[in-house]
């Protein structure tokens, strides 16, 4: 699938493109742990293959940037390696991408997200440097569109980091993320957690291993390079097409 991707272009080319695109696709995600059986670069990886594919889906106008590889992560931090930003550090990174992309006539931009922390900072971002820079800023979870999907193909009742879906996912997008042979289910103990889970009346903050012990959720033996080409391609599919109504 063709797709202008500008780690892969040199400057006449990207001269060449800017003549037909009109909005950058920022894959935004994540360096934190997985669990036991996925590389803590999970969520960048992921986030930028779901890009490229979608700007295969808009060519000739849309145009992925380099991938912000680090996220808002402070609730993964007691397990060693990951690294996490502060949400006024992403938002300044964020703030100088844009500024760059308007100087080359690139006023639309959709940041593809694919992890769930980040998801409070850009509600942020959108407010503030759409005002400030007087761009489109648009933000998506990378699949979070095809939850009608996940809701047919995935069992566990509590899912969503290093779990059937994501696994799932990964085996399809970027299967070199997953260490197949030490899938595992999520070691999840109780506690106020619980209360604090999005849909409840309240909530706040916790620590990932106040939840489970082996840092995942959900049951990743039951993930499968199927289950996650399904959910991909629909969330894809209407990416593309929401995309395609704003421009």
């Amino acid at each position: 699938m063709q797709a202008y991707c500008l780690t892969d272009m040199t400057w006449p080319e990207v001269e060449q493109a800017l003549k037909t695109v009109r909005i950058a696709i920022i894959p935004l995600g994540a360096h934190e742990q997985h669990g036991p059986h996925m590389v803590e670069s999970c969520d960048a990886v992921l986030a930028e293959e779901m890009a490229k594919k979608l700007a295969g889906l808009l060519y000739p106008e849309a145009l992925v940037t380099p991938t912000i590889n680090m996220g808002v992560s402070p609730h993964h931090l007691h397990f060693p390696g990951t690294i996490s930003l502060e949400p006024s550090t992403l938002i300044a990174v964020l703030r100088d991408m844009i500024r760059s992309l308007k100087q080359h006539g690139i006023d639309k931009v959709l940041v593809l997200n694919s992890h769930g922390g980040n998801q409070a900072t850009l509600g942020v971002a959108a407010d503030t440097l759409t005002r400030e820079l007087d761009v489109q800023f648009l933000y998506a979870k990378t699949t979070a569109s095809a939850k009608d999907v996940m809701n047919r193909t995935i069992q566990s009742t509590l899912y969503g980091h290093s779990c059937d879906r994501e696994v799932s996912e990964a085996l399809y997008l970027a299967p070199h993320l997953v260490r197949e042979e030490k899938l595992e289910k999520g070691d999840i103990q109780e506690g106020k957690w619980r209360k604090l889970r999005p849909g409840n009346p309240l909530q706040g903050f916790y620590y990932y291993e106040e939840m489970t012990r082996n840092g995942c959720i959900g049951d990743a033996t039951r993930a499968s390079r199927e289950i996650g080409k399904e959910i991909v391609d629909t969330a894809l599919e209407r990416l593309a097409a929401a995309v395609k109504e704003v421009l």
